[in-house]
């Protein structure tokens, strides 16, 4: 049972309001509590902070430009045409959340749980995923062309059409890639691990000796 205790200091939480166009330029996130709250045009540009929670959230046009958020959770939330670039996010949690055409430029993402999340062809070229749990993670058509996805768990992840020319997969569990259904070229210059390469050679029908 997950249980936080409430200091007297803490902001009060909030719950089903909607903010247009708000201004959190710079602000400290840190012990925020919002709940079925709808953000839309909000600028977070710079945002700092650790251990506030946004639970079943909408976001919309929200800008996280050159944030860097520490064990925030965004908990089945839903983003749409939001930008990231330049955002750090480390080890912080977004389970069951979903990423509509959003922009994922100089993402870093370090840790947490992402798993059940949904990128429906997501742009997340150059993007850094180190260390994050992304089980059964939607990625389908999504493009990780020189990513870094390193000691990431991508088990039971879709991954049919993604591309990931060049990207750095080493040490990432990759059981749920069919090497079957991607074109060569999706694979083109990715780096994997030896480890990796004897699972996806038993994976296509070789016997590793």
């Amino acid at each position: 049972m997950d249980i936080r205790i409430r200091h007297p200091e803490d902001p009060a939480p909030v719950t089903g309001e909607t903010l247009r166009g708000d201004d959190w330029y710079g602000r400290d996130l840190t012990g925020l509590t919002y709940t079925a709250c709808d953000f839309y045009d909000t600028d977070w540009t710079e945002t700092t902070g650790s251990g506030a929670r946004f639970d079943r959230c909408t976001f919309s046009g929200v800008r996280f430009n050159v944030s860097h958020l520490t064990a925030t959770a965004f908990t089945h939330c839903e983003f749409r045409r939001c930008s990231f670039f330049d955002a750090r996010l480390d080890q912080c949690k977004a389970v069951g959340s979903t990423f509509d055409d959003c922009s994922f430029r100089l993402l870093k993402v370090t840790g947490g749980d992402w798993s059940f999340t949904s990128f429906p062809r997501a742009d997340l070229r150059k993007a850094v995923l180190d260390g994050v749990r992304m089980r059964e993670a939607d990625l389908r058509g999504a493009r990780l062309d020189e990513a870094e996805v390193t000691g990431t768990d991508l088990s039971g992840a879709l991954l049919a059409g993604v591309s990931l020319t060049g990207a750095d997969l080493r040490g990432s569990d990759l059981s749920a890639l069919d090497a079957h259904t991607l074109d060569r070229t999706a694979l083109a210059g990715a780096r994997i691990d030896p480890a990796q390469a004897v699972g996806i050679a038993v994976a296509i029908g070789f016997e590793v000796a």
